[in-house]
């Protein structure tokens, strides 16, 4: 498996600098540089005997069937949209890797029809909406999307009919009832693999999500004058409860609270705060647990705020539902990373991907690679080859696996 992992590798970085900026990978929704990318898979699908299109929300296609299969079709893909500033591998790599996973179901005649599906769009940079590409081909494209504009007030719809597309036709990029399962190749993201010295591991759910803001409002006041026991100081209210948010999640398995955002007013060094805005992000893969550790911190937060005489504000801004990978694909290739003489890991994956939304179509999978140093939508982000190579023996035997049920 090692020239495909270094081939794979190798595509990656030829892509990464189809970009629109010089020095720097940037590919956004549906601009120019995604016609680069488009036309060299095209290329490498076609020189595979494949079928290529492009649907209405810019999802490139390519579909291989074995002579004589009537068997459903299994879907392999990702996204290959980044955000700015980004590495060569997020996303990208699982639409190189399925370029190869065809090529092994060919070399070992399996009679298995595969679609690869590289997805315009993921990252939700372009319209601050993620997962375009997928929403479209499992049929949960809101038309109201359309209106939606860029920074440059470039509507949705005109940057699908610039690139020759029509936005009237996006119903029918939906999948049918003719494919059996989605299958994603992801690197991690994060630090976890590397620090069990894996390369590999299936993933079991995509966490759920709960995102709030929270407003502590005191009393803005002078620092020299005012004695500490007469303060209502929002600053000091919220950043207790930012460590009771970090003590909670630490001894929560599997939980992750993250305080990423904390705007104060006024501001200044020599003013007591009088109110401090902070962003609150919870995520688990039960969520049961999620909804708990939720109530749990907002009922601290209203203790503390009544303590410290502030009055406090909640905003609830999302909640996700986690998403379970399908068990019986999952089953397959976790016996695939076994078979392949490779430890077992089975973990959730605390981003979102596409097969989150692909799994309300129809049964998903997910491998995550390992990401060294736990990098990721960094210019550093990169993989080990050696990582590559096992992931794609894994594919081949998850590919086989796959086959058996319908040979």
């Amino acid at each position: 498996m090692k020239p495909r992992a270094q081939r794979a590798i190798g595509e990656c970085r030829r892509i990464a600098a189809m970009s629109e900026e010089e020095g720097r990978t940037t590919r956004r929704f549906l601009t120019p540089p995604m016609r680069e990318v488009h036309k060299l898979l095209r290329e490498r699908m076609e020189a595979m005997g494949m079928t290529v299109s492009v649907d209405a929300a810019g999802n490139l296609r390519g579909s291989r069937r074995p002579p004589g299969s009537r068997t459903r079709r299994l879907i392999i893909g990702s996204h290959i949209d980044t955000v700015p500033n980004a590495g060569a591998f997020d996303g990208i790599l699982g639409v190189a890797l399925a370029l190869e996973c065809v090529e092994i179901a060919q070399e070992l005649k399996l009679p298995l029809p595969i679609e690869i599906i590289a997805f315009s769009e993921e990252e939700g940079v372009r319209f601050g909406v993620p997962f375009i590409g997928s929403r479209a081909a499992a049929g949960r494209f809101d038309p109201a999307l359309l209106k939606l504009k860029d920074a440059d007030g470039v509507t949705l719809e005109d940057a699908i009919r610039a690139f020759g597309l029509d936005p009237e036709e996006i119903e029918k990029a939906a999948i049918g009832d003719d494919a059996s399962g989605f299958f994603e190749i992801h690197i991690e993201q994060g630090p976890l693999l590397e620090a069990e010295d894996l390369r590999v591991a299936a993933v079991t759910a995509i966490v759920g999500q709960s995102r709030h803001i929270l407003t502590w409002t005191g009393l803005a006041n002078h620092a020299g004058t005012t004695p500490m026991h007469l303060r209502r100081d929002a600053l000091a209210g919220a950043a207790e409860w930012v460590v009771a948010a970090e003590a909670l999640a630490l001894r929560t398995d599997g939980l992750v609270a993250t305080v990423g955002h904390v705007d104060v007013e006024p501001n200044a060094g020599n003013v007591i705060a009088g109110a401090v805005h902070v962003s609150l992000d919870v995520r688990h893969a039960d969520d049961a647990a999620r909804k708990s550790a939720v109530e749990a911190l907002l009922a601290q937060a209203e203790a503390i705020a009544h303590r410290r005489s502030l009055a406090l504000q909640c905003t609830r801004q999302m909640d996700q539902p986690a998403v379970p990978m399908d068990e019986r694909l999952t089953a397959f290739l976790a016996e695939a990373i076994e078979t392949a003489g490779l430890p077992v890991k089975l973990m959730p994956s605390g981003a979102g991907h596409d097969a989150m939304v692909m799994a309300g179509r129809l049964p998903a999978a997910m491998l995550f690679l390992r990401s060294p140093g736990g990098l990721s939508h960094h210019p550093d982000e990169t993989v080990l080859e050696g990582d590559v190579a096992a992931a794609l023996e894994v594919c081949r035997k998850f590919l086989e696996r796959l086959a058996a049920e319908v040979g």
